[in-house]
C-alpha cells in the first residue's frame, strides 16, 4: 500500500544498490554516449523506452528514486474507449467540452483513438488491471495479468466523462502501472536507468544543411544530449546522445498545495524554453478539487470516489452544495469543482470541506478503495463512516513544450512527452484520467518516429552526428500552433515600474533580502505562488507576484555580483551551487507562468480572473516564444513600461 506522500519531502538517503556497477564513480567518465537520451523515468518515458527497438541503447534519468514521480501516485487509472457502448468520438467529444475551447482537435482524435491500443500494450507488459470478473488483483498465480483483453478490464467513471471509460488497477493504478514497466525496463539490456541524475541543460548543435528549418536559419539546431548532475557522486556529467526524450514531469512543487512530488518544479520546461522551443498555456494550472486536508498531506482523494457516488458538503450547514452549482453535480469537470469548493472554504474559514461515501455499502467501498480506506484508517478517518477533509491542492499543468502528437518540439532530435509537453489534448482543462493514456500514447509514437529520425544522421569522429545527404528536416516538422496569443515579456528590473508599485509595501510576501537565504526565498515562492497565482486570480494579484519575484532576482543579481566566479550559478558543480541553480531557474519560470496569466484578460477552464469573468469570443493559445540571449532584449524599455495598456487594449478588442 502506497503511503501519503508529503510534497515538502526531503531527499532520501541514495540506496548503495541505486546505480548499475558499470555506472559507479570508479568505473564512469565524466561523459558518457548513449543513442537516446530520455529524461523521466515516469510513464512516459518508460513507454518511450520500452518500446524504442531493442538495438539502441537507451539511458533514463530520475532525479530522484524510481518511485518518486506523479505516475506512481496516480490513483484513478487511465482513460480510453473500450466499453462496446462507448465511441472514440464521444471521448473526444468529452474532452473537448472540459478543454473549453483550447484542445487542439487533430491531436486531441489522433492521442485518443489510440486509447485502446495503449491499454492493451500495458495489459502485455503486466499491469494487473482490476477485472470486470471477480478475480482479485493479488491472485497472480492463477492470472496471467499480460493475457489480459481490454474486454476484461473494470471501468469505472470519472468527472466530466459520459459514461464509464477509465481502465483502473484498484485505486493505486500508477503505482501498478510504474511497478510492472520498471520490471520490464531494469531487466531490458539495452535500457540503463540511472536514479538520483538531475538534467540541467540541454545541449545543442547548429544544423548542417541547406535547407532552412526556420525563419532565420542561424537559429537551426538540433538537440545532442544534456548536461547532468549525478548526486551519487555529487558532480556534473555530460551525456551525448543522438535524440533526447524529455519526460521529466509538470512544476506542482511552485505551490505550497500540491500533488506532485518534489521533484516537479518545471524544470524541463525551461530547459526545453532555453534549447528553443516554445511554451503554451502556461497559466493553465489544474488543481485537483480533492486532495486530503489534513496537516501537510497531499495524498489525493481520487476522483472515482465522486464517479461512484462521493458528495460534497459543506461542514458547517450540511449541504450538498455543488447541486447548486453544476448540473453534473460532483462530476462536474475539475475546474468547476475546485472553484465551488474554494468559494466554500472562503466562506467557512475552515480550510476543508466533506466529501462523504459513508451512504455507500461498506463492503463495496473497501473493495474498490482499499488504498484510500487504509490509508486513511491509520489517519483516523474511517471513511465507511466518516466524512473525508477534502480542499482543492495543485495537481497538473495542462501548458507545456509545444508539441504535436508525436512528441516533436520545435527542436529536431528533441522529443517531449507527459506533463511536461502541450500537445493541445487538455485545453484549458484536463479532463479526468486522460494523462495517463497521453504518457503512454505519445510515448509510443515517439518511439515509431524516432528511428527514422536517426536514420537520417550518421556518424563522424565518434561521438559528432551530423545531417545526412537527406535533411533531417524531411523526418522533422515544427508543431503547428493556430489562433495562438504571443506573451511578451517585460525587461529584466523594470518589472516594478511597469507595474506601477515602485516602494509600495506589498500585503504578499515582502522580505529583508539581504537576509534571506535560497530555501527561505524557495519557501515564500511556493506561499507567494499560491496566494496570487491559485485558483482565482485578478491583475492586481499578479502584478505583486511579479513586484515580489523581480526583487527576488535582483537579490541574486546582488549576490553574484559579490562573487569572483558568477558562472557556477548558471553551470553548477556541487551541491552547494545547485540550490542557487534551481531557485533561480524556478523565478523565472514562475515569471513566464504569471506573465501568461496577467495577459490572458479572461476566464477559460482552469485560468479565472475576478477582473474578467467572461469567456472571450475567440480561444487563444498563449505561447512564449523560445529565449533568446538574454531572453529580454526582444523588446525596447518603452515597450516593456506600455505593455499594460497595450495589451488592455488588444484583449478589451478581443472579448468585445
Amino acid at each position: 500500500m502506497s503511503q501519503p506522500h508529503s510534497a515538502n519531502q526531503t531527499r532520501t538517503t541514495i540506496p548503495d544498490n541505486c546505480i548499475p556497477d558499470n555506472y559507479r564513480s570508479s568505473h564512469m567518465s565524466h561523459i558518457v554516449n548513449t543513442d537516446v537520451l530520455i529524461i523521466g523515468a515516469g510513464l512516459a518515458g518508460l513507454s518511450t523506452a520500452l518500446s524504442l527497438p531493442k538495438s539502441l541503447n537507451i539511458t533514463v534519468l530520475s532525479k530522484a528514486g524510481l518511485e518518486v514521480c506523479s505516475s506512481h501516485y496516480a490513483q484513478g487509472g487511465i482513460a480510453a474507449s473500450l466499453d462496446k457502448d462507448d465511441s472514440v468520438s464521444d471521448h473526444v467529444a468529452d474532452t473537448l467540452v472540459a478543454g473549453a475551447g483550447l484542445c487542439t482537435p487533430d491531436n486531441t482524435a489522433s492521442i485518443l483513438g489510440a486509447g485502446q491500443q495503449a491499454v492493451q500494450w500495458l495489459c502485455a507488459q503486466g499491469v494487473p488491471f482490476t477485472q470486470n470478473s471477480t478475480n482479485a488483483l493479488d491472485n497472480t498465480n492463477t492470472q496471467e495479468f499480460s493475457q489480459l483483453q481490454t474486454s476484461d478490464l473494470h471501468l469505472t467513471k470519472e468527472g466530466g466523462h459520459g459514461c464509464r471509460r477509465v481502465a483502473h488497477a484498484d485505486d493505486a493504478t500508477g503505482r501498478h502501472v510504474m511497478d510492472a514497466l520498471t520490471i520490464k525496463a531494469q531487466a531490458a539490456t539495452n535500457i540503463t536507468i540511472l536514479p538520483y541524475h538531475e538534467a540541467l541543460e540541454l545541449f545543442t548543435l547548429p544544423i548542417a544543411s541547406s535547407q532552412p528549418f526556420f525563419t532565420d536559419n542561424s537559429d537551426a539546431k538540433h538537440c545532442r544530449g544534456a548536461l547532468v548532475f549525478d548526486h551519487i557522486n555529487g558532480r556534473p556529467l555530460t551525456f551525448h546522445s543522438r535524440a533526447v526524450v524529455l519526460a521529466s514531469g509538470g512544476l506542482g512543487q511552485l505551490f505550497k498545495r500540491a500533488s506532485a512530488p518534489n521533484v516537479c518544479v518545471g524544470d524541463g520546461v525551461m530547459m526545453a524554453w532555453q534549447a528553443g522551443c516554445r511554451l503554451a498555456n502556461l497559466e493553465f494550472i489544474q488543481f485537483h478539487p480533492t486532495g486530503l486536508a489534513l496537516d501537510d498531506s497531499s495524498f489525493l482523494i481520487s476522483e472515482a470516489l465522486r464517479g461512484e457516488g462521493g458528495r460534497l458538503y459543506c461542514p458547517q450547514t450540511g449541504v450538498r452544495f455543488m447541486l447548486d452549482v453544476d448540473a453534473r453535480a460532483e462530476l462536474a469537470p475539475r475546474d468547476i469543482v475546485a472553484r465551488a469548493i474554494a468559494a466554500q472554504i472562503d466562506n467557512n474559514g475552515l480550510g476543508y470541506v466533506h466529501l462523504d461515501v459513508s451512504h455507500l455499502a461498506t463492503d463495496f467501498v473497501k473493495a474498490h478503495f482499499p488504498q484510500i480506506y487504509q490509508t486513511l484508517l491509520t489517519l483516523g478517518i474511517d471513511i465507511t463512516t466518516d466524512p473525508i477533509p477534502v480542499a482543492p491542492t495543485a495537481h497538473y499543468s495542462c501548458g507545456g513544450v509545444v508539441t504535436d502528437a508525436n512528441g516533436l518540439t520545435d527542436v529536431p532530435g528533441l522529443y517531449a512527452a507527459g506533463e511536461v509537453a502541450y500537445t493541445g489534448l487538455h485545453g484549458a482543462n484536463r479532463l479526468a484520467s486522460n494523462s495517463l493514456l497521453e504518457c503512454v500514447v505519445v510515448g509510443r509514437h515517439i518511439a515509431a518516429h524516432l528511428p527514422q529520425y536517426l536514420e537520417d544522421l550518421e556518424e563522424i569522429n565518434g561521438d559528432i552526428y551530423y545531417e545526412a545527404a537527406q535533411s533531417a528536416t524531411t523526418v522533422w516538422s515544427a508543431p503547428i500552433l493556430t489562433d495562438m496569443q504571443p506573451v511578451v515579456l517585460p525587461i529584466s528590473g523594470l518589472v516594478a515600474q511597469q507595474y506601477g508599485h515602485g516602494n509600495k509595501t506589498l500585503d504578499v510576501v515582502d522580505t529583508n533580502l539581504a537576509k534571506t537565504d535560497v530555501a527561505t526565498i524557495a519557501t515564500e515562492l511556493k506561499a507567494l505562488m499560491t496566494a496570487n497565482m491559485g485558483i482565482t486570480r485578478s491583475a492586481s494579484q499578479l502584478e505583486q507576484a511579479l513586484t515580489q519575484i523581480q526583487k527576488w532576482q535582483d537579490w541574486f543579481t546582488d549576490a553574484e555580483s559579490d562573487q569572483s566566479d558568477a558562472s557556477n550559478r548558471r553551470s553548477p558543480t556541487t551541491a552547494s551551487e545547485l540550490a542557487c541553480f534551481q531557485l533561480t531557474r524556478q523565478l523565472e519560470l514562475a515569471t513566464l507562468i504569471i506573465q501568461s496569466a496577467y495577459q490572458r484578460m479572461e476566464s477559460r477552464g482552469g485560468h479565472y480572473r475576478h477582473d474578467y469573468p467572461k469567456l472571450s469570443d475567440i480561444p487563444r493559445a498563449s505561447v512564449v516564444e523560445p529565449q533568446r540571449e538574454p531572453y529580454q532584449q526582444h523588446i525596447s524599455a518603452a515597450q516593456s513600461i506600455n505593455i499594460s495598456k497595450t495589451l488592455n487594449n488588444m484583449w478589451k478588442t478581443l472579448i468585445a
